[in-house]
């Protein structure tokens, strides 16, 4: 078995020219260990929200001007996003990199509970995918230079990737149409290349609109904006009786006045729709405008809705995936020195009897085609080009993203291993690709199949402008 294990591995590599067999990506990747660890802590200490992302955007762009990349920035009318670029010819080959950090998580790099003043934190781990990304971009360009392959590496800034869909208006915008696969990566509580699909979402603020009044001396002159929004949210929630099983809904109240004895003339519920099929999400839309307008009608309020945000479904491609997946086996898991293993333990007692043993972090998961029930907006770029992504540990076996363990581990050393192991297992991927045309054929049949001859690309948050202020 071992042996038909290695097979494709060196099918691969005789189909590589001989001065790109004699290079080594992975020391490349190695080379720049200080790099990813410099870039992630510092990207982690600032923590900036979606669209806000200003200092870690600049940071990156930095870093591959300064190892002669072509960077244009402010690209799809985002400020903080940007396209770095590097060679000429042959197939281009994009890595993504996210940077923005989740509101009102906040904690230090300490293995127990503890909050600090700045109020956001990388709780997604967003800071290593950038740093992952930052030096599995620079390693690729530096293999293509030494072995002279011909291609172009690019390396995408994406930003507000938490509720911002910040890679839809790229796609919208066409950046990714003549990119041949894209790769990314995701922090996680263990390493995996499964074919992981995603759920579509969309997401909208809903304004009500009242009448202000005494809430003891003149009740009768009054209409709670409020009453409007727990009427929705009421009638939201007898709906989820009549959903599919994959319909995830949630929501926040983000505004509801300010003193119980002032009936509010304003109040804002922020809604998330989330199903595995995107025309669902749509369904589902509708008949969630619908209770807006009832639960109007019925208090006497006004209503209207902005879309904040909306993902397709992650597309997965089996080819792309059972190759990263070998890519990932060659490399293994990750190995704890015995300071981190302490360290780790401490942050397993929080877990309770969720916990899980600290071993599964060296392990590789099997390899599956499964149902994730988060949304990204990779969703969207997935159904413009191939594309394929793998999940490191970075954070203590049973974390769980967005937690205050999750943004811990994000600030620690062992967050920096997961991060160089992914970049590790891109760079193998982008080094495959760039020599492998029957692999780029593969996938791209692949993916034509699955889209369909009369694929369409329709984005789930319409034609809007990027929501830059979404989170101020």
């Amino acid at each position: 078995m071992k042996k038909l294990a290695l097979i494709p591995l060196v099918a691969a590599c005789l189909s590589m020219p001989l001065a790109a067999q004699t290079a080594d990506p992975v020391a490349e990747v190695e080379a720049q260990g200080d790099r990813t660890a410099r870039v992630s802590q510092q990207i982690w200490d600032w923590a900036e929200l979606g669209f806000l992302e200003n200092r870690s955007s600049g940071l990156l762009q930095d870093e591959l001007q300064s190892e002669g990349f072509k960077v244009e920035a402010g690209i799809a009318d985002i400020p903080t996003a940007f396209l770095a670029e590097w060679g000429e010819g042959g197939p281009i080959i994009a890595i993504l990199a996210e940077y923005d950090a989740l509101p009102g998580i906040s904690q230090t790099a300490a293995p127990t509970r503890q909050q600090s003043e700045h109020g956001a934190g990388h709780a997604c781990g967003h800071n290593l995918f950038a740093g992952g990304s930052l030096t599995a971009a620079i390693a690729v360009k530096r293999w293509l230079e030494k072995t002279g392959t011909p291609g172009r590496i690019r390396l995408y800034g994406t930003p507000a990737e938490e509720g911002g869909s910040g890679k839809v208006y790229m796609t919208r915008a066409g950046l990714f149409d003549d990119v041949d696969v894209a790769l990314h990566w995701h922090a996680a509580d263990e390493n995996s290349a499964a074919a992981r699909t995603s759920l579509a979402n969309r997401s909208a603020k809903f304004r009500f609109r009242g009448i202000s009044a005494h809430a003891a001396g003149a009740p009768e002159r009054g209409r709670s904006a409020l009453d409007g929004v727990e009427a929705m949210n009421m009638m939201v929630n007898m709906m989820r009786e009549h959903t599919s099983m994959d319909t995830r809904i949630h929501y926040v109240i983000t505004e509801g006045g300010s003193a119980p004895n002032v009936i509010p003339d304003f109040a804002e519920v922020f809604y998330y729709v989330r199903h595995s099929d995107a025309a669902e999400v749509q369904a589902l839309w509708t008949r969630l405008e619908a209770t807006a307008k009832g639960a109007a009608m019925g208090t006497g309020t006004e209503v209207e809705w902005e879309v904040i945000h909306g993902n397709n479904p992650l597309l997965v491609n089996e080819t792309l995936a059972r190759a990263m997946d070998r890519k990932l086996r060659s490399l293994g898991g990750i190995e704890y020195t015995a300071e981190e293993r302490a360290w780790a333990e401490e942050i397993s007692k929080s877990f309770g009897e969720n916990a899980e043993p600290l071993e599964e972090a060296a392990k590789v998961q099997p390899y599956a085609k499964t149902l994730g029930y988060g949304s990204t907006d990779v969703g969207d770029v997935s159904w413009a080009t191939p594309t394929v992504g793998v999940r490191t540990a970075t954070w203590v076996p049973g974390t769980s993203a967005h937690s205050w363990q999750a943004v811990a581990a994000s600030g620690h050393s062992i967050g920096h291993k997961g991060a160089q192991l992914a970049a590790k297992a891109l760079t193998l991927m982008a080094a495959e690709l760039f020599t492998n045309q029957e692999m780029r054929k593969a996938a791209r049949a692949e993916f034509d199949a699955a889209r369909g001859e009369d694929y369409e690309y329709v984005s789930l948050l319409g034609d809007r402008d990027p929501p830059l202020d979404y989170r101020q």
